[in-house]
């Protein structure tokens, strides 16, 4: 059994050991405070209009997300209601779920090594941020993690990833993600 006391994931090891160091010397960080960092990971599925049309439809995507992220992830309810959409107040639309800690480490690494050489036609992520160093992607279909079984899912889903960041500028949270091996195209 895996002893939870001592055990470092291995970005975060790889964070301490190499990233750090190579951060302050590429952008001249006087203190060990500045060195940007990662805050939290939110995955989001969002259903659509198979969520207006069957209810269970969330569950399921609820059910995924929970199993990809390793902690339970909560149905995501529409706010308004909408009538061309057929979307009412509190209808259930989708699921989320926020890592931090030793979880987003591991997503982070399943993510980079195991996840994305299994998309089909991969040839790298087009480096998307927001202004202020966080970084969001999508992928088209969920089964590409290891964690579902192809054979019992029901429905493909899309899936949002936002890496949010303690970076100040789009610069350095590239620079984050670049030594964490994330495949930008350029």
């Amino acid at each position: 059994m895996l002893d939870t006391a001592t055990y470092t994931p291995r970005l975060r090891q790889q964070f301490r050991d190499d990233v750090k160091a190579k951060l302050k010397e590429e952008f001249g960080y006087r203190n060990d405070m500045q060195i940007p960092r990662l805050d939290k990971i939110v995955l989001n599925i969002g259903c659509g209009a198979e969520a207006v049309r069957d209810s269970k439809k969330a569950k399921s995507a609820q059910e995924d997300l929970t199993r990809i992220a390793g902690q339970h992830a909560v149905v995501t309810k529409a706010k308004k209601s909408i009538a061309g959409f057929r979307v009412r107040e509190e209808m259930p639309l989708g699921a989320k779920v926020t890592l931090r800690g030793d979880r987003m480490y591991e997503f982070l690494d399943r993510l980079i090594t195991i996840a994305m050489p299994r998309i089909r036609d991969f040839r790298g992520v087009k480096p998307s941020f927001d202004g202020r160093g966080n970084f969001a992607m999508g992928i088209k279909e969920h089964i590409v993690f290891p964690e579902i079984d192809f054979d019992k899912v029901d429905e493909v889903w899309g899936m949002d990833i936002i890496i949010a960041t303690t970076a100040k500028t789009d610069a350095e949270g590239k620079a984050l993600l670049k030594h964490f091996n994330m495949p930008f195209t350029s």
